[in-house]
C-alpha cells in the first residue's frame, strides 16, 4: 500500500491544509493519507488548542475515504518523533511507499529530527510551499496556493482561511484565547 503521512500541530487547521490534502490526492497517487496530529510538536514548548479539539476539527474538516485522521501522537500525551510514528504506521500496515510531507519552513532544521537519517530511508519526502522556495530538486513538491500558516492565523484571526466546516468553532475558540 502506498500511503502520504500529513503530521501538524494544526493550531488551528487552515485552508492551506485542506489545499496540501486535496494536492497529495491529486498528485501522489496514494491509497490513503493519514492526517496526523500532534499532541505537541517536539520543537515547541507549548500549543494553543487542545490535541482533542484540534483531533475532532480534524475529523470535521476531512471526511472523504482516502483521508484518516489518525490519533495515535494524540494518545502518547506527550511530544512524538517522526519517526516514531511512521514506525507505528509501518507495525500495522503493508506498506509499500511512504511520502512524508513537510512544509517548506520545515527544511532548514529537518536533519535535527529525531533519528533523520533512519528517518530518510523509511520514507519520500514531499515539500508543500506557499512559495518558490528554493530546496533539493530531487524532493517533491506540492504547489499550494494559501499563503497563511497556522501562527499567522491566530495572531490576526483572519476568517476567510478558516475552513466553512470548522469555521464557527474556531472562530469561538481562539477569540477568548487572543482577549477579542
Amino acid at each position: 500500500m502506498d500511503i502520504a503521512v500529513f503530521g501538524g500541530s494544526f493550531d488551528p487547521p487552515h485552508l492551506g491544509h485542506e489545499e496540501i490534502v486535496k494536492e497529495a490526492l491529486n498528485s501522489l497517487h496514494v491509497e490513503k493519507i493519514f492526517v496526523i496530529p500532534t499532541y505537541l510538536n517536539p520543537f515547541k514548548k507549548e500549543f494553543f488548542a487542545p490535541s482533542e479539539l484540534r483531533l475532532k476539527w480534524l475529523k470535521k474538516l476531512f471526511t472523504c475515504r482516502e483521508v484518516e485522521i489518525l490519533d495515535f501522537e494524540v494518545k502518547q500525551k506527550r511530544a512524538v518523533s517522526t519517526i516514531e510514528t511512521i514506525e507505528y504506521l509501518k507495525s500495522i500496515y503493508d506498506l509499500d511507499k511512504i511520502y512524508l510531507i513537510i512544509g517548506a519552513d520545515n527544511l532548514a532544521s529537518i536533519e535535527s529530527w529525531h533519528r533523520y537519517s533512519e528517518l530518510k530511508d523509511m520514507v519520500e519526502f514531499v515539500v508543500a510551499s506557499r512559495d518558490e522556495t528554493n530546496f533539493p530538486k530531487e524532493l517533491k513538491k506540492l504547489s499550494i496556493n494559501a499563503k497563511i500558516s497556522s501562527s499567522k492565523l491566530r495572531s490576526n484571526m483572519s476568517t476567510s482561511f478558516i475552513p466553512h466546516k470548522i469555521k464557527e468553532e474556531v472562530i469561538e475558540f481562539y477569540k477568548d484565547k487572543n482577549g477579542k
